[in-house]
């Protein structure tokens, strides 16, 4: 039997919604996210901004009443979300401003992801065109200064129905 390898658009669309679960390890009520509702707040980062993947797991888990938000999924559906706008662009021909800025996406240290689409190269390329500066640390990419440019998640709220994800400001 031979399986048709699934294209990230389709891993992106699968239906699923968030679940909350109690964490196995016993820290707490658990947010498993999905492809959507990352994409959903990746697509809000501002050019000239920056977000490190613990926040955006942390802002997750506020907006959703949880103690955390799964890291292992979380980062999987950063990727998911990384591949996918690269589809997007490479194959429908979408514009960079079209698609999700994953690139503005860093590790919690400031390093820049290595499974993005392209590696390094490509996310530092990126970064560079938008004016950050990229520096060689113990054999890791990093933007330079990146807590500069972090932005701040907690004016955005995110509320979710089934079905439905609506994205407003906190007030």
């Amino acid at each position: 039997m031979v399986y048709k390898k699934k294209t990230w658009k389709e891993k992106f669309e699968r239906k699923k919604e968030p679940k909350i679960v109690n964490d196995p390890k016993g820290r707490g009520r658990m947010l498993i996210p999905t492809p959507k509702l990352v994409y959903s707040l990746v697509k809000k980062i501002p050019k000239g901004k920056l977000i490190t993947s613990k926040m955006l797991r942390d802002k997750l888990a506020r907006d959703f009443g949880t103690d955390f938000a799964c890291p292992l999924a979380t980062g999987w559906f950063i990727r998911t979300v990384a591949e996918y706008s690269e589809e997007e662009v490479r194959i429908r021909g979408k514009s960079l401003s079209e698609v999700a800025p994953y690139w503005r996406i860093l590790n919690s240290d400031g390093s820049i992801y290595r499974k993005f689409p392209g590696g390094v190269e490509l996310q530092s390329k990126r970064l560079q065109e938008e004016g950050f500066k990229i520096i060689s640390k113990r054999r890791k990419l990093f933007v330079k200064d990146y807590e500069k440019y972090l932005w701040n998640l907690s004016w955005l709220c995110l509320y979710f129905r089934i079905n439905s994800l609506f994205i407003v400001p906190c007030f």
